[in-house]
C-alpha cells in the first residue's frame, strides 16, 4: 500500500467570477507577478512565512500559500485573496514543522484561479516536493508542449509546472542535483524555492533578473530566511546576511548552509523596474535603498524636463519619493494634493447611475485648497496605456488647477516584460504607437516629460545612499523601455509570436 506524503488543505478551486453590478478596478502599472519567501530550522515556520508574506503583499494580492515540512511529510495551504484574509489561526495550525516556502502572487488579465496559486505541492517517485517562482521561463511553452507529448498531464497554466516536472523525470540521485538538471531545460528569469522533506533550496538565474536574498534569525542561529527583499525580514527580526547572486544555489539542511553556482555564466542584468515601481521604497536592493534611488530619478527627470510651476504634487503612494526629489531639485513646494483610499479592494459594486471617474475617485480624491488656481505637476512612476493618468488630469483640472504639467520618473514604457512582470501586449502600450506629443493629447496634459533612458540608468547606477555600490549601467534590464531582451526567445515559442505580431 502507498502512503501519500503530502497533505493538502486547499478548498475546491473556484472560478474568479464578479458579482453583478461590480467593475473591475483599473491599475494602470505594471506589476510584478510574485513574491516568495522560505524559512528553515523555525519551530513556527508557519508563522514566520505568514510575517515574511505579509511584508511581500505589495508584490501580489491575488494569491497567497505556504507549504510547510515536519522532517517526514509535507503540508499545504493556498488559498484566493490576500494573506491575512488567506490564513487563520486554525489554518496555521495545521502546517506544523521546521521549514516552510510561501508565495504570494499577483492578479493577470483573463482570470483568477485557485489552480495556479503556488507554491506547487507534488508526491513523485522519489519523496515529495513543492516549488514558488518569481519569474517566467521564455521556452516554458515549448517544453509544456514536449512534456505533453510524452504522457505529462498538468492542472494549471502557470510555467512554473513545468519545472515540477522536469525535477519529477530527473535521473539525478541528490536533491539538489535533480533541480540543477531540471533548470538546465528552461530559460528565462527566475528565482525560485524548492521545499522536500529535509532541505530548501533557494536558486536565482544567472543574470539575476528578479531579486532575492538571504537572512538569518538572531536568536535562532540555524534558522535561515530567503526572500524577494529584505523587507521581509525586519517584521519577523530576521538580519540580512546579503543577497543570493545571479547563478547561485543555496541549499539549506541539517548540516548548515552552501553555496553551488549554476553551470552557466551570463552578465548579472536585474530588473530596473524593481528600483522604478515593484519594490517597497523602505526596501533595499544590492545594497541600495530604494527610497534614495527614487528620490534621485525625480531629481534628475527635474534637470531633464522642467517647468514652471506652482506646486508639485505625487500620484500616491509610488510617485511620493520622485516628487519629493522633483520638488527639492526645482525649489517648489511639495504638497499632498491627491489623496489614496487604501480600503479599495479589485471589485467594487458601481451605483447604476454612472458617477464621473468612478473608478479613479475610489482610490483617489484631490484636494481642492491645493490645487484650486495653482499650476500644478503631477509625478508618476510610469505610464501604461494611459486611461487612469488621462482621468487624474481631468480630477486635477476639476479641483480647480490652472495648468496640469505630467512628469514621469521612467522612460516610456514601449515594450511588454516576458520576465514575470504581468504586461499587456505592445498595442496596447500607447507609447508604442504614439509621440510625447500625442500622449500629452491624450491625457489632456499642458506638457508631458518622461525620463530619459540614459537619465534613469545614471540615477540607478549612482544613487542609493552614501554606502551604495556603483552598479554599471550594463547590469540592468531595460527591455520594457528600450525593446532590448536580455533573454532570446525560441523561434517557435509562442511568447515570441506575439512580440513580432504586435
Amino acid at each position: 500500500m502507498t502512503h501519500r506524503r503530502l497533505t493538502v488543505l486547499d478548498p475546491a478551486v473556484l472560478a474568479g467570477t464578479r458579482r453583478p453590478g461590480s467593475v473591475e478596478l483599473e491599475d494602470d502599472h505594471f506589476h510584478d507577478q510574485c513574491g516568495v519567501f522560505a524559512v528553515y530550522g523555525h519551530g513556527e515556520a508557519a508563522n514566520i512565512a505568514y510575517l515574511g508574506l505579509h511584508a511581500l503583499q505589495h508584490r501580489g494580492q491575488e494569491s497567497a500559500g505556504i507549504v510547510t515540512s515536519d522532517g517526514q511529510q509535507l503540508y499545504a495551504h493556498r488559498s484566493m485573496g490576500l494573506v491575512q484574509d488567506a490564513f487563520s489561526a486554525e489554518q496555521l495550525q495545521k502546517l506544523p514543522g521546521r521549514s516552510a516556502i510561501g508565495h504570494v502572487r499577483y492578479s493577470t488579465a483573463g482570470g483568477s484561479h485557485l489552480r495556479n496559486a503556488q507554491p506547487f505541492a507534488v508526491d513523485y517517485a522519489k519523496g515529495s516536493l513543492a516549488v514558488c517562482h518569481n519569474g517566467n521561463f521564455t521556452n516554458a511553452d515549448d517544453v509544456r508542449a514536449d512534456l505533453e507529448a510524452q504522457g505529462s498531464i498538468f492542472s494549471s497554466t502557470s510555467d512554473t509546472e513545468v519545472l515540477v516536472h522536469l525535477v519529477a523525470r530527473s535521473k539525478e540521485v541528490a536533491f539538489e542535483d535533480r533541480v540543477i538538471d531540471a533548470l538546465a531545460g528552461v530559460h528565462g528569469a527566475y528565482s525560485l524555492l524548492f521545499l522536500s522533506e529535509d532541505t530548501i533550496v533557494a536558486v536565482r538565474d544567472p543574470r539575476g533578473l528578479r531579486p532575492l536574498c538571504l537572512g538569518i534569525l538572531p536568536s535562532r542561529k540555524d534558522a535561515h530566511v530567503v526572500a524577494s527583499e529584505p523587507i521581509a525580514f525586519d517584521l519577523i527580526g530576521a538580519e540580512y546576511v546579503r543577497d543570493v547572486e545571479p547563478g547561485e544555489m543555496l541549499i539549506i539542511d541539517a548540516a548548515g548552509i552552501r553555496s553551488r553556482r549554476l553551470p552557466v555564466n551570463e552578465t548579472p542584468q536585474s530588473c530596473i523596474f524593481e528600483y522604478v515601481y515593484f519594490a517597497r521604497p523602505d526596501s533595499h536592493l544590492a545594497g541600495r535603498s530604494v527610497y534614495e534611488v527614487r528620490k534621485e530619478l525625480g531629481k534628475t527627470l527635474a534637470r531633464e524636463s522642467p517647468v514652471d510651476a506652482d506646486v508639485v504634487v505625487p500620484v500616491p503612494d509610488s510617485g511620493v519619493p520622485s516628487a519629493l526629489g522633483y520638488a527639492a531639485e526645482r525649489g517648489i513646494p511639495f504638497e499632498l494634493g491627491l489623496i489614496r483610499s487604501h480600503y479599495v479592494g479589485r471589485t467594487f459594486i458601481e451605483p447604476q447611475e454612472s458617477i464621473r471617474h468612478f473608478g479613479v475617485r475610489l482610490k483617489l480624491n484631490p484636494v481642492e485648497s491645493i490645487l484650486r488656481g495653482k499650476r500644478v505637476v503631477v509625478i508618476d512612476d510610469s505610464i501604461v496605456r494611459g486611461t487612469t493618468s488621462r482621468k487624474i488630469i481631468k480630477m486635477v483640472r476639476d479641483a480647480g488647477a490652472r495648468e496640469v504639467h505630467l512628469r514621469i520618473s521612467s522612460p516610456p514604457t514601449q515594450w511588454p516584460c516576458y520576465y514575470g512582470i504581468d504586461t499587456p501586449t505592445r498595442r496596447e502600450l500607447i507609447a508604442s504607437s504614439h509621440s510625447v506629443e500625442e500622449i500629452a493629447r491624450y491625457v489632456t496634459a499642458d506638457s508631458l516629460g518622461y525620463l530619459t533612458l540614459e537619465g534613469m540608468l545614471g540615477a540607478v547606477s549612482h544613487a542609493g545612499g552614501e554606502k551604495a555600490p556603483v552598479v554599471p549601467p550594463a547590469h540592468f534590464c531595460h527591455a520594457c523601455f528600450s525593446g532590448q531582451y536580455a533573454i532570446p526567445f525560441a523561434p517557435t515559442n509562442r511568447r515570441q509570436t506575439r512580440l513580432v505580431g504586435v
